[in-house]
């Protein structure tokens, strides 16, 4: 059975922490504070990293070195609203090289924001959601897209992807397979990555068996079930 990290700062009250330990409830899943994450060799023993919902995070630092390390060693990795947000931070800052990329949410007045507030608050909203169905995303769905290729999720974030920033993620590789229908990001992955998504919703709130979670945890299976033969 993989071991799975979820990164975050658990609050009992939160329904979206609940709701993502509901849904990794047949794996051996552990909840690891953003502020304990103090060296990413201390990720190791986990086949897989989900990076939960519920900004801000007691520790950016913490967040963000749980997600490079992910992405460094091909460690499947699932992030929901504030694990997208931190997503396309983490990128920014090393694979671009914008030390100062960061988030509305703790800096509104930064220079280099590449999370900024929505147009619109999503919270509390089920909306529809376009996914390629090429992609990562789009293969993990599978049949439970709609013949139009949408699905319909539910929302709790005030702050998405800035879109002027968009291109440059892209061609650090981190592309958008998700729109809504005012083709704003919601779905972001790297493609090469043996899994590496990001939501701007929150999926396991929709279900506890959603496609998305199913892949993610099947890619953390996989890589705990070659770790083992490699013995």
């Amino acid at each position: 059975m993989a071991s799975i990290g979820i990164i975050g700062d658990f609050q009992a009250s939160n329904e979206t922490h609940v709701a993502t330990s509901v849904a990794l409830r047949d794996h051996d899943a552990t909840w690891v504070g953003t502020d304990e994450v103090r060296s990413p060799h201390e990720l190791g023993p986990f086949h897989g990293l989900f990076i939960a919902p519920g900004s801000p995070y007691v520790s950016l630092d913490g967040a963000l070195a749980a997600i490079r390390y992910a992405r460094e060693s091909s460690v499947p990795l699932i992030g929901t609203c504030a694990g997208f947000q931190h997503i396309v931070i983490e990128l920014a800052r090393n694979v671009l090289g914008i030390a100062g990329a960061t988030h509305a949410e703790y800096d509104p007045l930064a220079d280099d924001l590449f999370v900024t507030p929505l147009s619109c608050s999503l919270v509390g909203q089920v909306l529809s959601v376009v996914v390629d169905p090429s992609s990562v995303a789009g293969r993990s769905y599978g049949s439970a897209l709609t013949g139009d290729g949408e699905a319909t999720e539910r929302y709790y974030c005030r702050f998405g992807l800035n879109p002027a920033v968009e291109p440059a993620l892209a061609e650090a590789g981190l592309v958008v397979s998700g729109r809504d229908h005012d083709r704003e990001a919601r779905i972001m992955e790297l493609p090469d990555h043996p899994f590496f998504v990001g939501t701007l919703f929150v999926p396991q709130a929709s279900s506890p068996d959603h496609p998305l979670v199913g892949a993610f945890l099947a890619a953390a299976d996989a890589r705990e079930a070659a770790a083992r033969h490699s013995l």
